[in-house]
C-alpha cells in the first residue's frame, strides 16, 4: 500500500503514484482531513497531473471550514460537488428552455431560477422567495409566456399586493424576486431588455427605525441585561458605545481587537468597506476582563461555542419585562437591538458630532443614509448662530473701541 506523506500545509497529505510521472516528479494524490460533528473526515481531491497542488488543496480546505463557520455554502467536497451538479443541471435546462419561445414565466422561475438562486443561502430567505413566487407572481404571470411579461401584469401584481393590505415594503421584496429571476433570464438569452418592474412605480417607503434610548433607559437596560445575560449585556454595551452592527459583532475575531491603541476593526461589514471604531474606556474594560482565545477565535459565540447569528431572545426579554415597548405598535417606534446603534448615532449627534464624522463612524456608504439624524443637531446649529452672533458683536465692539482710541490720539 503507498504510504501517505505530509505537505507543508496543516490538514493536507498526499501519496506518490508507483510509476506514473509528473514532470520529473512521481504523480501525487492529494486528500484533505478535518473534523466535522466531532468525527474525523478525509476526502480526495485529485492527482498533480490533474492540476492539484497542495496549496490548492489547502485552500479548499479553508473554503470548507469557512463555510462551516457560517453556516452556509458547502461544508463536505461531496456537498460541493453536489451543488456543483446542480448547477451544471440548472444550466442544462436554461439551454433546454432557451430553444422554447413558449416557456412561461413559472416554468423558468421553478425549473432554473429559484434552484440556482436556493444554493447556499439561509432557509428564511428561500422560504420568502417561495412565498412570493405562490402568492403573488404565480397567479399573475405564472403561465403567461416569459417575452409576453408586460409592465400591466406587474401594476396587477402590485395592486392585488396593496389591496391585501400588504406594506410597500412587501411589494418592494415581491419586485424584486421578479427583476432577479427576469435578469438571469436575460443572462439566458430567453428575454431582452430591463424588467418590467421598472416601469411600475413603487410607492416610497420609510422604514427606518427612529426610537434611540435615553442615557437613562439605556443605563437601566444594561443593567438588567447584566443580571440576565451578560454575554448579551457586552453586546448591547459594545452597540451603544461603538455603534457596530449585530453582524458586525458576530463577526469579531481576537485579532480584530487592538486594546493597546484601543481600536476595533471592523471586517467585510454590510457597507462593503472595512473600518476602525473605536473603544471607549468601558469597552476597553470590558474586553480586558474577558478570558482571551486565538486570533481566528470569535469572541461572542452561542452557549454552545458556535458562531453567533442573530440577537441572543434575552434581549427581547429584558426589553419586554422593562416595558420599553409598552403601548408603542409602529414598528419604527419599538426598541429592538438595532435601537443601540441608533442610539450611539442619537447621542453623538445630539452632543455636537458634525453628521459627516457620524457617518464614517457607523460605515456608512452615503450621507443620506446618516441624514435621518439631522434634525437631533438644530439645537447644535442654533448654539453655533448664537455662537457666531457672539463673535459678531465682539468685533463691533472692538472696532467702535478701536476708533474711539483712535479719536483721543487724535485730539491730543
Amino acid at each position: 500500500m503507498a504510504k501517505w506523506s505530509k505537505t507543508n500545509f496543516p490538514g493536507v497529505r498526499y501519496r506518490e503514484h508507483p510509476t506514473r510521472k509528473n514532470g520529473v516528479k512521481r504523480d501525487q494524490y492529494f486528500t484533505i482531513r478535518y473534523k466535522l460533528a466531532g468525527k474525523d473526515r478525509e476526502e480526495a481531491l485529485g492527482w498533480a497531473s490533474e492540476n492539484w497542488t497542495a496549496a490548492k488543496a489547502y485552500d479548499r480546505l479553508k473554503e470548507l471550514k469557512e463555510n462551516r463557520k457560517a453556516g452556509e455554502g458547502p461544508q463536505t467536497l461531496a456537498e460541493k460537488r453536489e451543488i456543483e451538479d446542480k448547477r451544471k443541471e440548472a444550466d442544462k435546462k436554461a439551454q433546454e428552455l432557451a430553444e422554447k419561445e413558449s416557456v412561461t414565466f413559472g416554468q423558468y422561475f421553478q425549473k432554473v431560477y429559484f434552484p440556482t438562486f436556493e444554493i447556499g443561502r439561509k432557509k428564511d430567505t428561500t422560504r420568502k422567495g417561495k412565498e412570493h413566487f405562490k402568492n403573488w407572481i404565480s397567479p399573475v404571470i405564472g403561465n403567461t409566456p416569459l417575452k409576453d411579461v408586460k409592465p400591466f401584469a406587474i401594476e396587477k401584481i402590485k395592486k392585488n399586493i396593496l389591496d391585501a393590505g400588504k406594506t410597500p415594503r412587501t411589494l418592494q421584496y415581491v419586485f424584486a424576486t421578479i427583476r432577479q429571476a427576469w435578469n438571469m433570464a436575460r443572462r439566458d438569452w430567453l428575454v431582452l431588455g430591463d424588467s418590467p418592474t421598472k416601469s411600475v412605480k413603487v410607492p416610497k417607503v420609510d422604514n427606518r427605525r427612529v426610537r434611540f434610548l435615553s442615557h437613562d433607559e439605556a443605563e437601566t437596560l444594561l443593567k438588567a441585561l447584566q443580571v440576565k445575560d451578560p454575554r448579551t449585556h457586552d453586546l448591547a454595551l459594545l452597540s451603544l458605545h461603538t455603534g457596530l452592527r449585530m453582524g458586525e459583532m458576530a463577526s469579531l475575531k481576537w485579532s480584530h481587537i487592538d486594546l493597546d491603541r484601543g481600536i476595533i476593526r471592523v471586517m467585510d461589514p454590510k457597507g462593503g468597506e472595512g473600518r476602525a471604531a473605536f473603544m471607549t474606556e468601558k469597552v476597553k474594560t470590558m474586553f480586558e476582563a474577558m478570558k482571551r482565545r486565538g486570533p481566528d477565535d470569535y469572541i461572542f459565540t452561542k452557549n454552545n461555542g458556535e458562531r453567533l447569528k442573530d440577537t441572543p431572545r434575552e434581549f427581547f426579554e429584558v426589553v419586554a419585562e422593562l416595558g420599553l415597548n409598552n403601548g408603542i405598535t409602529d414598528h419604527r417606534q419599538r426598541v429592538c437591538f438595532h435601537s443601540c446603534r441608533h442610539s450611539f448615532a442619537s447621542w453623538h449627534v445630539t452632543a455636537g458630532t458634525d453628521l459627516y464624522t457620524v457617518k464614517e463612524l457607523l460605515g456608512h456608504s452615503v450621507i443620506a443614509m446618516t441624514e435621518r439624524y439631522s434634525h437631533l443637531s438644530q439645537g447644535t446649529l442654533r448654539n453655533a448662530t448664537q455662537t457666531l452672533e457672539r463673535a459678531i458683536d465682539r468685533a463691533g465692539q472692538e472696532k467702535a473701541g478701536q476708533e474711539a482710541e483712535q479719536v483721543v490720539n487724535f485730539t491730543k
